[in-house]
């Protein structure tokens, strides 16, 4: 059997992508204003867009225990798998890859945990690089080599209409919070080493869409690309990043992915976001 792929449900791959490739998806936990959920079993983008909008909110999130990434893999290996590649977001976002990481110590040598240094598609694109080789019959190594590959291959910009609610979560800090706020200019952010960072500051929405539109075609370089695009509450805002990117890359777009982002990234980045994932295809 080949061998099986596991990320978590920050990737917020479609569904059919995830049938599709046969990945297994651990969820990781939301608590909205009390309200305990898994995403994207128990807590929809929606729960998390109304619990927002409130006038008090409590949100936070928590990495799947040990043992869940654990029973997992045991039974994905007593199915049948030739080995496991778990591929997750950025430890710098959360612990999730340090639970992937003791529960394959805890299940022997048949599992490698890739850390995406990302979230959304910025995971999704090397967990489907992964599927994909296994699917070819690459063996443990090779799996986990794609998924890697995958990795510094694929780049991520992102929008928010405020920098508070990732100052709440502290994925960054109160300087930084600051200076988006000041003035009420718009944030763009990134994430080079698998940790959110603020790139410049735009004065509209529009102008945020339109910038990550520049910052993207630059990502893509001359290579032929994989598009993902995610929003929170903003689908028109997503249909015209997408468009918009379609237009300026041309025939050089090959997949294209467009998703609501979930409860856990909602909890952080607050109603409004826009991101588009560039994933560089290898050449030939």
């Amino acid at each position: 059997m080949p061998v099986a792929v596991v990320t978590d449900s920050t990737a917020y791959l479609p569904p059919e992508l995830v049938r599709r490739h046969r990945l297994t998806v651990v969820p990781l936990t939301v608590v909205l204003n009390g309200a305990e959920g898994l995403e994207g079993v128990e807590t929809q983008p929606a729960d998390a867009t109304r619990a927002l909008s409130g006038r008090r909110v409590s949100a936070s999130t928590s990495r799947p225990a040990p043992e869940q990434f654990a029973r997992t893999y045991r039974r994905l290996l007593d199915e049948g798998a030739d080995g496991v590649v778990s591929v997750h977001l950025s430890a710098g976002l959360s612990g999730t890859v340090e639970a992937a990481r003791l529960a394959a110590v805890e299940v022997g040598g048949r599992v490698e945990v890739v850390d995406s240094r990302s979230t959304g598609m910025g995971l999704g694109f090397p967990a489907i690089a992964a599927a994909t080789a296994a699917e070819a019959g690459a063996d443990l190594a090779g799996v986990r080599d794609a998924a890697l590959a995958a990795v510094a291959r694929t780049t991520v910009w992102f929008y928010v209409d405020t920098l508070e609610f990732l100052r709440r979560g502290g994925r960054i800090n109160a300087a930084e919070a600051l200076l988006g706020t000041a003035l009420s200019v718009k944030p763009i952010m990134h994430m080079p080493d698998g940790a959110i960072v603020l790139r410049e500051k735009v004065r509209t929405a529009s102008r945020g869409v339109a910038r990550l539109v520049d910052l993207a075609v630059e990502a893509a370089g001359d290579d032929d690309v994989d598009l993902g695009v995610h929003h929170l509450a903003a689908p028109q805002r997503a249909e015209a990043l997408l468009a918009a990117l379609t237009t300026r890359l041309s025939e050089r777009v090959r997949d294209t992915y467009v998703s609501e982002a979930g409860a856990v990234v909602a909890a952080h980045a607050g109603p409004g976001l826009a991101c588009v994932v560039v994933h560089r295809r290898p050449r030939s």
